[in-house]
């Protein structure tokens, strides 16, 4: 393994920002850690860099423990939200900078500084200010300095969280692809799950300092642990209920569950998709609160008499207008009991 977590702790005052987290990232693995903020993921990854004193627990790395060893001497790269690149360098004379302090050759300097601008999809960029740059190039510049040093462990803090929304979406799939050419091992942590589940091999979800969920975007997104992960996903139609048999007495009557679902009282998730739209005379009557368009689809939102409000996915020529009547109908292949694992 080449990170090892183990009982990591760190105390601000009387509150632990990290509470015995243990956690474990192999070679060539990308792990994202997802959380609100206060959850203890950017504590997490200072932690691992050498930048924040544990009060409690180890960190590994291939094996040998880290404490006492400064952040320089890791051999870990780190590329940090707002960058920190050196204006006072020019574009070649920032990526070299790693490199330069190992000690190495001027012509090796620049022939990995031409290597990775060509990687990052800026070549021939090297004699480029800094201030010249726009936001997506310094995030690359940024990433190719991380690099150049070949870290045996990148670390990446909010890569993306200053570039708007397209420019986002766009880099995080170069990322995936330019780290699963490199074999680069990643551990990122950020706030936006579409950014870490576009990205990553294994999600892990942290709340107040402690790991609620670690798997795959996969498995993390089809089976959320509980609630909080639930609802920090997005998803809203999430009730108490009581499973006899295959079914679950909620709110909103009665919803079809899984065969062999945990029984008794448990949180109930309803996906979107899940929530069917049938005539008002039919199933569970509601009236369309509001309407939110998603792009691909309409988000309605329903409220029934008594009962929490319910968020359906509709297909844009097909979402009804608010003020309208409606009846609901669930979908049992999309609704999940939290905290329950289907049999393998």
């Amino acid at each position: 393994m080449l990170l090892s977590l183990e009982d990591a702790t760190v105390r601000f005052g009387g509150r632990a920002a990290l509470d015995g987290v243990a956690l474990d990232v192999a070679e060539h693995e990308v792990v994202c850690v997802l959380g609100p903020s206060g959850s203890g993921k950017s504590t997490l990854l200072r932690a691992v860099a050498g930048l924040q004193h544990l009060d409690g627990g180890r960190v590994l790395l291939d094996g040998r423990d880290q404490a006492g060893v400064p952040a320089h001497k890791r051999g870990v790269g780190l590329m940090f939200q707002d960058h920190q690149l050196f204006p006072q360098r020019d574009v070649g004379g920032n990526v070299a900078f790693g490199l330069r302090m190992h000690g190495a050759a001027r012509a090796e300097q620049q022939e990995r500084v031409r290597e990775l601008l060509e990687l990052v999809g800026l070549p021939g960029a090297g004699r480029r200010a800094v201030a010249a740059l726009s936001g997506g190039e310094q995030q690359r510049v940024a990433l190719a300095r991380a690099l150049a040093p070949r870290p045996r462990l990148l670390m990446l803090d909010e890569p993306l969280g200053q570039l708007d929304r397209s420019l986002r979406e766009r880099l995080v799939v170069e990322l995936r692809e330019l780290f699963g050419r490199l074999g680069t091992t990643v551990l990122a942590v950020t706030h936006d799950q579409g950014e870490a589940f576009a990205l990553a091999d294994r999600v892990v979800v942290m709340r107040d300092g402690r790991i609620a969920q670690s798997g795959t975007p996969l498995e993390v997104w089809q089976r959320p642990a509980d609630e909080f992960v639930a609802r920090f996903l997005g998803f809203e139609n999430v009730v108490e209920g009581t499973v006899v048999g295959e079914a679950a007495d909620t709110p909103w009557g009665k919803v079809p569950v899984p065969a062999g679902a945990a029984q008794g009282v448990r949180c109930v998730l309803v996906r979107p998709a899940g929530v069917r739209l049938v005539g008002a005379e039919e199933g569970l009557p509601c009236v369309v609160a509001a309407r939110t368009f998603k792009g691909t689809h309409v988000a309605v939102h329903l409220q029934p008499e008594d009962a929490p409000r319910l968020e359906a996915a509709c297909a844009l020529r097909e979402a009804p207008e608010v003020g309208d009547m409606v009846g609901v109908e669930f979908d049992g292949a999309e609704i999940v009991v939290l905290g329950w694992e289907p049999p393998s």
